[in-house]
């Protein structure tokens, strides 16, 4: 089993690429200066998340030609992956129009679902159901979401790093349990591209991750919980378990927001993760709390949908009422108070 050198070479290539291209971003001042939206105190490099997408791009191809995943979804994720992130890199060097940035990221979905088959049928309570191409929209929206909601929920050092960490390895544990190596491959890969970066973004980051990690980190989560769909209903809202702490804090903070009027567009600091950063007056309590809620409530839930047969829509549930319950305590989607913005 040669192809196994991958598995730390991928690790080994992203510490690398990170740290040519902090010593790059030093040297042409690509820097996140802070400001009074920004999570962080110290002028920080930018753009890090780069050596993730080649890092994963890269090992693609041995994928393929080892057959340990079929080229339909190699291509699927990869282009749009990179779609993403070229979308996400010309917007950290300049800036890209809302709309722009909205239609390619369509565009990358659209990509993806054509080559993945779309949307699967979905078991809810017991009843499978096939929304056929109304499902296929829905898939589109949720790739878009995400991608979008990962870039949101990258606000604080180390937090993107860990969620896509913890996802990932717990998906490719629920695979193993559950006897589905062949689709281990690629949220392991993706793993050891985000544990390279880890080494620099852990906190206090020496380098962030920027829109085009982040947003490559979304969609390509995505497209592999739409690739465990098409094996089993199960798998599936395991992965939407497993993503739990982003989609809550991301999605009740937009309604909160939408609801009062806000701009949902423009940069804010009132995710529950911000304001808990803010209480504890530190990044890595909030980053540790995310890896201990993944581990410890949101995997064995998890595991119970893939493995015992609870029903998936309400393992979702349950996984998810502690996380809205902590959404409100920490005030997701609040107005920051002019006092707090003023002194952080």
């Amino acid at each position: 089993m040669i192809y196994l050198w991958l598995i730390p070479a991928v690790a080994v290539l992203s510490l690398v690429l990170t740290a040519a291209l902090r010593r790059y971003a030093l040297s042409r001042s690509i820097i996140d200066i802070p400001n009074a939206r920004s999570s962080h105190s110290a002028p920080t490099p930018r753009g890090g998340g780069v050596a993730i997408v080649i890092a994963f791009l890269v090992s693609l191809p041995v994928l393929g030609s080892f057959t340990l995943v079929p080229w339909s979804q190699l291509i699927a994720v990869g282009g749009a992956g990179a779609l993403i992130a070229v979308i996400g890199f010309m917007d950290d060097h300049g800036h890209i129009a809302a709309r722009w940035r909205l239609l390619g990221h369509f565009g990358a979905s659209i990509w993806m679902l054509l080559w993945l088959g779309g949307l699967p049928p979905i078991v809810f309570f017991g009843l499978s159901i096939d929304l056929h191409w109304f499902g296929h929209v829905l898939a589109a929206i949720y790739l878009v979401w995400l991608l979008n909601l990962y870039n949101f929920m990258d606000g604080i050092d180390g937090i993107a790093s860990v969620e896509a960490l913890c996802v990932c390895l717990g998906a490719c544990l629920l695979y193993w349990i559950n006897d589905v190596p062949t689709l281990i491959w690629g949220p392991l890969i993706l793993a050891m591209a985000v544990l390279g970066f880890l080494f620099w973004n852990f906190p206090p980051a020496r380098i962030f991750m920027g829109d085009a990690g982040s947003g490559f980190l979304g969609v390509v989560l995505g497209g592999l919980s739409l690739q465990a769909a098409w094996k089993s209903s199960e798998l599936f809202w395991a992965w939407l378990i497993l993503l739990g702490v982003f989609i809550v804090d991301a999605t009740f903070t937009l309604l909160r927001r939408l609801i009062r009027g806000d701009k949902v567009y423009e940069a804010h600091r009132s995710h529950a993760y911000q304001f808990a950063s803010r209480h504890f007056g530190k990044h890595l309590p909030v980053t540790l709390a995310v890896g201990v809620i993944n581990v410890f409530w949101l995997l064995p839930i998890a595991y119970c949908v893939t493995y015992f047969g609870l029903d998936g829509t309400l393992g979702l549930a349950v996984a998810y009422f502690p996380l809205i319950i902590l959404a409100v305590k920490f005030h997701a989607g609040q107005l920051e108070s002019p006092v707090s913005a003023s002194t952080n």
